[in-house]
């Protein structure tokens, strides 16, 4: 077949991906988006469910915010939990009135493949040797198999929005970029459980058996996690222990805890950090888990993504309708600047909230103290709310 003629070209059906098409195709701007797993793979992903009010704001603005409306749970707080008792953390109270909503990632593809099918615009899953190359040139390329053709297009721009283990960012010479990535000693154990949620707000526990959170997906349907091994078998894992486990670490004093309820899906989830810098190169950008990986914890990763590509379909638009580059050229250290917040505050999370695996008095000493002033002064709360409901996008 022969080549095709695209502005941009997307690599990566994820929420990234597909919400950079999507302001793009609002923007009048032709782009291509190319994912090579499944689109049951993409949307049956169980990832994130926490959407910053910055977030929510976006996806309502461009048009994707009805379903999030009649189905996300807003929540204008959380509770930290350690010695037994649960915190509340007001977040609206400390922000403005800023809050968060719980909406699974699932939920948020589901909606944007949807907008992007009733547009038109070109959308292919399941795609077989995804390439890119020309980044240096006017004329950079991406190809692939589709549906068993060959086909090429040639692009002015390409946006690599294909995660960890994608084709977009390994094209970029070694040389160029500074990458670093930091192994944490544990993972999560996760699980999906039909059981209605015990509480109206996420509960983040400090155990000394190690971490959980308590979490959920709909009014039915509960998502909680423990602190494990990274090497943990899941095997190991029967229902009735991690029942017996959850209600060790999330019991308090009031008697509080989560319903039980069957457990429809468990999975362990390592943690790690990932940066590199730039994240762009010639006429490549990188955008969400391409450039950066932040802990859980925080809640950030999808967050980071969507603060990814708005400022990147910004930067397009700008090229475009006024012919400038400015955002373009400064794309990375903008993105970066906002990138490294998050990191900062995702690991100061995870490190408050995580047994050491050392098993280490001091450590343990120390997290209690900085829960108990973290409790205790309202500057300490106001900055965790700030942080975890999302500061506007810059």
């Amino acid at each position: 077949m022969p080549d095709s003629r695209i502005a941009v070209a997307v690599v990566g059906a994820g929420p990234a991906g597909l919400l950079l098409g999507h302001l793009l195709q609002r923007a009048g701007i032709e782009s291509v988006v190319v994912e090579n797993k499944s689109e049951t793979h993409v949307i049956e992903r169980v990832r994130a469910g926490v959407l910053e009010q910055t977030t929510v704001d976006l996806l309502t603005e461009v048009g994707l915010g009805a379903r999030l409306a009649r189905e996300g749970l807003r929540h204008e707080g959380l509770s930290i939990a350690f010695g037994g008792r649960r915190h509340h953390i007001d977040l609206a109270g400390l922000t403005g009135g800023r809050a968060i909503t719980v909406y699974g990632q699932n939920e948020v593809v589901r909606d944007l493949i949807a907008a992007r099918r009733a547009s038109g615009a070109p959308l292919h899953f399941d795609a077989d040797a995804v390439g890119v190359g020309g980044l240096d040139t006017a004329r950079p390329w991406l190809s692939a198999r589709i549906g068993g053709v060959e086909r090429t297009w040639s692009c002015d721009f390409i946006a690599g929005c294909d995660g960890f283990h994608g084709v977009c960012r390994p094209s970029i010479p070694p040389a160029l970029v500074a990458s670093s990535e930091r192994t944490l000693p544990y993972a999560w154990l996760g699980i999906l459980a039909r059981a209605a949620p015990s509480s109206r707000e996420l509960v983040y526990c400090r155990h000394d058996r190690g971490f959980a959170l308590f979490s959920m997906r709909s009014p039915e349907i509960t998502r909680l996690y423990l602190q494990c091994a990274p090497d943990e078998s899941l095997d190991a894992w029967t229902d009735d222990r991690i029942w017996h486990e959850l209600g060790l670490r999330l019991r308090t004093d009031d008697g509080w805890c989560p319903n039980e309820g069957e457990i429809i899906q468990k999975s362990v989830t390592p943690m790690r950090s990932f940066m590199i810098e730039p994240m762009q190169h010639g006429r490549l950008y990188l955008a969400g888990d391409a450039a950066h990986i932040v802990p859980p914890t925080g809640a950030k990763g999808l967050n980071l993504a969507v603060a990814d590509v708005w400022r990147l379909s910004q930067a397009l638009e700008a090229h475009y309708r006024r012919g400038t580059d400015d955002h373009l050229r400064t794309y990375s250290a903008r993105s970066l600047e906002r990138a490294w917040r998050v990191q900062r505050f995702s690991w100061w999370m995870t490190g408050l909230l995580h047994r050491d695996a050392s098993g280490d008095w001091f450590d343990a000493r120390r997290q209690l103290a900085d829960l108990q002033y973290l409790v205790s002064s309202p500057a300490a709360r106001t900055s965790l709310a700030e942080n975890y409901v999302g500061f506007p996008l810059a």
